[in-house]
């Protein structure tokens, strides 16, 4: 993604059997991951699997991800459960949730230590792009990633479009990774993140909610703001 710090060369140099996509500009998420969506699908690829440089994962990760997917023929995005990689019994992601009424879209279980409350496989409102797993059909009907968006809430877009689509979206606790949060953002109290969070929700608001919910969402997103930016300074979370 027109990265000038000597990436593309080093990846050349450590791993020369590997293909890469070099993009001449800066395409941003969900550009920069189109152009290699749509060279897999070219490929053949029955699954795109989108998953964030600044991640490790356990071994078993894919394997977890492919046998829900094909667990029905409605299942179409898949996530695993995420993990804080600096605290990694941490969970930052076991689950998303859009409420509609509080124009608030969240993660469940952020910031809980893992105790295995969040170990069923359950149908969820979306999927972090920062580990996505799409069948090749969900693609083909419902488009790719939306660059409308500069950061930040293509992931859930895409996520609302396929089940409207019809499509179910699933979280599997068994494919696990770990996840060191905003390192390209300025981490999680930065005004860039936060900024361009909050746009992209609105935007995601105005797309898809009902007028009526309009009555509320504003009271909503102001309450959720300052409870979680006091949760985030009092955990460091």
């Amino acid at each position: 993604n027109a990265s000038s710090d000597g990436t593309q060369e080093a990846l050349q140099k450590q791993f020369s059997d590997v293909e890469y996509i070099f993009n001449p500009t800066n395409l941003r998420f969900a550009g920069g991951n189109n152009v290699g969506i749509d060279y897999a699908l070219r490929k053949g690829a029955d699954y795109i699997l989108l998953l964030n440089n600044d991640t490790t994962v356990a071994d078993n990760f894919l394997d977890e991800l492919v046998s829900t997917a094909s667990t029905s023929l409605n299942v179409g995005i898949v996530g695993p459960k995420m993990y804080y990689h600096g605290d990694p019994n941490r969970i930052w992601y076991a689950g998303g949730k859009i409420e509609w009424w509080k124009g608030w879209i969240s993660h469940v279980g952020v910031r809980e230590i893992d105790n295995g409350q969040y170990g069923q496989t359950i149908e969820t409102d979306f999927v972090s792009g920062c580990c996505i797993f799409v069948k090749r059909e969900v693609v083909e009907k419902v488009g790719m990633l939306d660059t409308a968006y500069y950061i930040y809430g293509e992931d859930v877009d895409w996520c609302i479009r396929a089940s409207r689509a019809g499509y179910r979206i699933m979280y599997e606790p068994k494919a696990k990774i770990w996840h060191k949060l905003s390192v390209s953002t300025g981490g999680h109290l930065s005004w860039f993140k936060n900024w361009n969070k909050l746009k992209s929700q609105l935007k995601i608001m105005v797309r898809y909610a009902k007028w009526y919910q309009f009555f509320t969402i504003p009271f909503g997103i102001i309450f959720e703001i300052i409870k979680n930016y006091t949760k985030v300074r009092t955990s460091g979370f």
